[in-house]
């Protein structure tokens, strides 16, 4: 069992990288795999909806994107994780992600998800929010933790000494191992939750 855990941040090591670092210790403390992917300040364009990607399972843009989805199809679990800008996630990491989960050729659902975020003071819930879409739009289950996943600090150094948001990632990482577990025991006892192939799309519009 694999967890990818993707640092949203332009800084390798800064704030969210130490949220996704407690995160990622308490997974391997508990018998999952985890991998830490930092996208950095890549530059890293946005979807233009071309759909070249449902002819080909590939991103038309030969990026970042597409050297993730391998790693992003062979995960149990995935973990986001963002600083906070102007009440949001990074601009580039939903670049990434817009066209990560647009072209995904293969099933996510039923992996585990979870995001993270981390901010000086504030704007973390809608950050929060704008991530955990990409998971309900796919089927994923979202894992919770004790409170809302995020830390406060400028710095990594104010990060641990956030004691609550410590203990928020701790359990995030322990719930995420033991629903990732769950999930795995149930599909080969009993086999996924029946999927509908055909999807609905309903217009308001007439």
């Amino acid at each position: 069992m694999r967890v990818l855990l993707i640092n949203g941040s332009p800084h390798a090591q800064g704030c969210t990288y130490t949220a996704l670092r407690i995160v990622a210790d308490e997974l391997e403390l508990n018998g999952v795999e985890s991998e830490i992917f930092h996208i950095g300040n890549k530059d890293i364009r946005g979807c233009i909806a071309c759909h070249r990607c449902k002819e080909t399972g590939l991103c038309v843009f030969n990026d970042l994107v597409n050297e993730l989805a391998p790693k992003f199809e062979q995960a149990d679990g995935i973990v986001i994780g963002s600083p906070v800008y102007y009440a949001g996630p990074n601009g580039t990491l939903t670049n990434l992600l817009d066209r990560l989960f647009f072209s995904a050729s293969y099933s996510l659902r039923m992996k585990v998800g979870a995001a993270v975020v981390s901010a000086r003071r504030a704007g973390t819930t809608a950050a929060l929010d704008r991530l955990n879409k990409y998971f309900m739009l796919a089927e994923m289950p979202v894992v919770s933790s004790r409170y809302w996943n995020m830390v406060h600090g400028n710095s990594s150094e104010e990060v641990m000494k956030d004691e609550e948001g410590i203990q928020i990632m701790r359990i995030l990482g322990r719930n995420m191992a033991f629903l990732i577990r769950a999930i795995a025991t149930e599909r080969e006892h009993h086999g996924l939750p029946e999927a509908e192939t055909r999807r609905i799309n309903t217009n308001f519009i007439r």
